[in-house]
């Protein structure tokens, strides 16, 4: 196994490649070129005067405690406008976020248009000089807004990325693998933030300059393509990771796997709309970043199921190693398959769960692929737990 002799040994060797570079290779070059060329932020406490935009449809059972954390943040109540943007629900959104109204929570009673048009609808009502957008289920830790505006003491910083950390749940199952992609992705958004621009924002909590606002446009991720609209300004889009957003993982594997090839299918079509970003020429390191974080890391199963091929076919030619090579990957890929069905405790739980994580979210990806090549976008959606409901009351 030494040297490619064959073609099936050359698409193996050069998948892997394409592999290691893009899970090993990247994190390992951005953490160098942090400690090789750091670009600090300028940060100091200050007070701008801030709108928090909540795009929301069926989320009474979210949305009371979303303005609760929000109106319970330390930032100064004259300079916050908050804006609840009910996109055509049908439940108890308005009317719980109504109940705000005298502690200064606007709320708009949209028809039902999509995230992208609500989004746009509130933006559109804000003077302010942040625009802040979180989602319509997550509670913030009491420091975060005052947090996510430091940077803006830096002139050269447009946007701001907050820190999503998980709630502990005794519900979800398999998110010990989520949790742990996240720890790592953050000390990769950290090194990127340190030496220049984190790729993109996470839509539980980020803020942008009122001007630097764009229309979003419909299919895409928003907090991809209003936060990426930073890097095209030509600003910086950094991270505060003491700016903190709680998350509670999806109770079932199932539902997850449906919400990431939403986000996938959304974020794809961002990167085709952002496209312009992926020129090195007036991007520079930023466009690689950009190529391997959501375009290659999306459409990894490809070269995984090469990888997986190519070393079945060399293994059925003769060779003890190479049968051991598919071996390995094939049982790699059944535990993880059976880690989505069947839950395991312990510590061999959570190499279940990563396993598990990374088979969700590979084959979640192939299916985000097959969606942007055929065409369809996904504009509207109901709430995860509003089908978990819908298939526990089904008889």
């Amino acid at each position: 196994m030494t040297r490619p002799r064959s073609p099936e040994r050359f698409v193996f060797w050069a998948s892997t490649a394409v592999v290691v570079g893009t899970y090993l290779g990247f994190p390992l070059t951005v953490l160098l070129r942090a400690r090789l060329r750091p670009r600090p932020v300028r940060s100091a406490d200050h007070t701008p005067s801030m709108s928090v935009v909540i795009a929301a449809h069926n989320e009474e059972a979210g949305i009371g405690g979303k303005l609760a954390s929000l109106l319970a943040c330390d930032y100064p109540r004259e300079l916050l406008d908050v804006v609840v943007a009910s996109d055509g629900s049908t439940d108890r959104t308005v009317e719980i976020a109504d109940g705000h109204r005298t502690d200064g929570v606007r709320v708009l009673d949209l028809p039902r248009t999509g995230k992208a048009g609500a989004l746009n609808a509130a933006a559109g009502t804000c003077r302010s000089d942040v625009l802040v957008l979180s989602d319509a289920n997550n509670p913030l830790h009491g420091d975060a807004l005052r947090a996510i505006v430091r940077p803006f003491a830096d002139p050269e910083v447009g946007g701001v990325a907050g820190d999503q950390r998980y709630l502990p749940s005794a519900e979800a199952d398999g998110s010990a693998g989520e949790r742990s992609y996240w720890s790592i992705d953050r000390v990769v958004k950290r090194a990127e933030s340190s030496a220049g621009n984190v790729v993109s924002a996470t839509g539980a909590l980020y803020a942008i300059r009122r001007e630097l606002f764009p229309t979003v446009v419909e299919g895409v991720t928003d907090d991809f393509f209003v936060s990426t609209n930073v890097v095209c300004a030509g600003r910086r889009l950094v991270l505060a990771e003491d700016a903190v957003v709680y998350e509670v993982p999806a109770p079932k594997a199932g539902l997850e796997f449906q919400r990431k090839v939403r986000v996938m299918t959304r974020g794809l079509r961002g990167v085709y709309e952002r496209r312009e970003l992926l020129d090195a020429r007036s991007h520079g390191f930023y466009s690689l970043q950009l190529l391997l974080h959501k375009v290659l890391r999306r459409l990894m199963v490809v070269p995984l199921l090469l990888m997986w091929l190519a070393s079945v076919v060399a293994a059925r030619k003769g060779g003890r190693a190479w049968t051991l090579v598919a071996a390995a990957q094939t049982l790699g890929y059944a535990t993880g398959a059976a880690g989505l069905v069947v839950r395991v405790p312990g510590k061999i739980g959570r190499l279940v769960s990563l396993a598990s994580y990374f088979v969700m979210i590979n084959a979640a990806s192939a299916l985000a692929a097959w969606n942007l090549v055929r065409g369809r976008r996904i504009t509207t959606w109901e709430p995860a737990r509003e089908k978990d409901k819908a298939e526990d009351d089904a008889p």
